[in-house]
């Protein structure tokens, strides 16, 4: 098995299928992009995952390369620029970062909303959303095996220090889940906590473990490990005692859950991924997997039901379907909501019983995790039918409301109430910051009823 080598903007053209098959052009517009998007493969993706003889429609490879289109035209014209006048580093991360600042880094409520503080400190790792789970941002976890174009945790990896979470301070966790009995889950993300090697992982899993918190009752992993790097589980030099050391949370009571992100069912079909699962399986922990449904990449349901019916073959629980955020490149990936409910809907019709455990579409908003049931008609009003999955406040979830229906809608702030009401009925704790109106961002004027067709 070859060893892990990665790529990114410094060596990228090492990549012999780079070579062989990129244009002077696509090139080009790869290092514009991944001066502003952060840019990272490995030579698993690169052999076994993406079909280089039409990589241009291959899901994987808009998955983890950038593209033009990924910045909208006078961004990418700006960095372009720059880049051919021969600027230097200090200015193309200038003009980088002020893009960056642009594209909307921390979406709902992230940094405003989201950050707790514990006897006046504020733990700038943590992130607690919602009552019964806690967000825990391990400084050693913060970059992945790859980089997923889509990814709404982008400013984690691109430098710019006050836009990124993280912290190691294990102590203050415990006091902190200590101090807040309600918390039952621990979500370990990133990044992906499982670049981390097993004694650094060991350290943080462990003084959960010998701190019996009471109320701790799950440790959840969320990670891309297992489509962009498997041998993490399977041939890499500590990764047996990874797999003791999830038998060792198990062995204490503790339940491991894995919050697998496959976006495609390609990610499925490899030995080493299904080698994988099996002994992840096999050391006690439950795999529960989630993407966003994105256009260019997984916009079909007869890819989402393959996705799903693979998984449970595999012993996964299909767990999420998102709908993609509004930060980075929404313009590219993003589909309206009415596509992505008749997307779920049509793909959830071709699976047995055993598939729907899914849950979706679903936005992570400011306010909760907001499902789109339906398109419906009331009383002659064309609506969407909404409720919450999970929410800031446990009393919205599973409370059906709605909203006018807008064709072009693509995120939360884009719609309105039906019936005449002026707010939706969690406005009057979350106000929603309205920023998009009939497919429109104010900030580009960028028409997404035209970008979607």
């Amino acid at each position: 098995m070859k060893r892990y080598k990665a790529y990114t903007l410094r060596n990228y053209m090492e990549i012999p299928q780079v070579q062989l098959h990129l244009s002077e052009e696509e090139r080009f517009a790869l290092e514009v992009v991944g001066h502003v998007l952060p840019f990272k493969t490995n030579n698993y993706v690169v052999d076994q995952l993406i079909d280089w003889r039409k990589y241009e429609s291959d899901p994987i490879y808009t998955l983890t390369f950038p593209q033009k289109d990924m910045l909208l035209p006078e961004h990418f014209d700006e960095m372009a620029a720059a880049i051919r006048s021969g600027a230097g580093k200090p200015e193309i991360k200038l003009i980088a970062n002020k893009i960056r600042l642009e594209l909307n880094p921390h979406p709902a409520g992230q940094l405003s909303w989201n950050v707790p503080s514990l006897e006046g400190v504020k733990l700038t790792g943590v992130q607690h959303k919602y009552r019964e789970t806690m967000l825990f941002f391990p400084s050693q976890g913060q970059t992945c095996h790859a980089y997923c174009t889509f990814c709404f945790r982008w400013p984690q990896f691109v430098g710019m220090n006050e836009l990124k979470f993280a912290m190691r301070d294990t102590e203050l966790i415990i006091r902190y889940l200590r101090s807040r009995p309600h918390i039952t889950d621990i979500l370990f993300t990133g990044g992906d906590p499982l670049i981390m090697k097993t004694k650094v992982l060991r350290t943080y899993v462990e003084s959960l473990i010998n701190a019996r918190i009471p109320n701790l009752r799950s440790i959840r992993f969320g990670t891309k490990a297992l489509s962009y790097w498997p041998q993490r589980f399977t041939t890499d030099e500590d990764a047996d005692g990874l797999l003791r050391l999830f038998e060792q949370a198990r062995d204490a009571g503790i339940h491991l859950a894995f919050m697998a992100h496959f976006n495609h069912p390609n990610e499925l079909q490899s030995e080493a991924v299904r080698q994988a699962i099996g002994r992840i399986l096999n050391a006690g922990a439950v795999i529960r997997t989630q993407s966003p449904a994105m256009r260019n990449i997984n916009d079909d349901a007869a890819v989402w039901a393959r996705m799903w019916q693979k998984q449970v073959e595999l012993g996964c629980v299909p767990y999420y379907m998102f709908i993609a955020r509004d930060t980075g490149a929404q313009h590219y990936f993003a589909i309206s909501l009415e596509k992505a409910w008749n997307i779920f809907r049509k793909a959830y019709q071709q699976v047995s019983g055993i598939a729907r455990t899914v849950r979706g579409p679903s936005m992570s908003a400011g306010p909760g995790k907001v499902q789109v049931i339906g398109v419906s008609e009331i009383a002659g009003e064309k609506i969407f039918v909404l409720q919450f999955i999970q929410a800031r406040n446990p009393d919205w979830v599973s409370r059906p409301f709605f909203a006018r229906y807008d064709p072009d809608a693509i995120w939360l702030d884009g719609l309105y109430p039906a019936f005449g009401k002026e707010k939706f009925f969690f406005e009057t704790e979350y106000p929603l910051p309205r920023k998009a109106t009939h497919g429109q961002r104010p900030a580009t004027g960028l028409n997404y009823n035209a970008v979607m067709n």
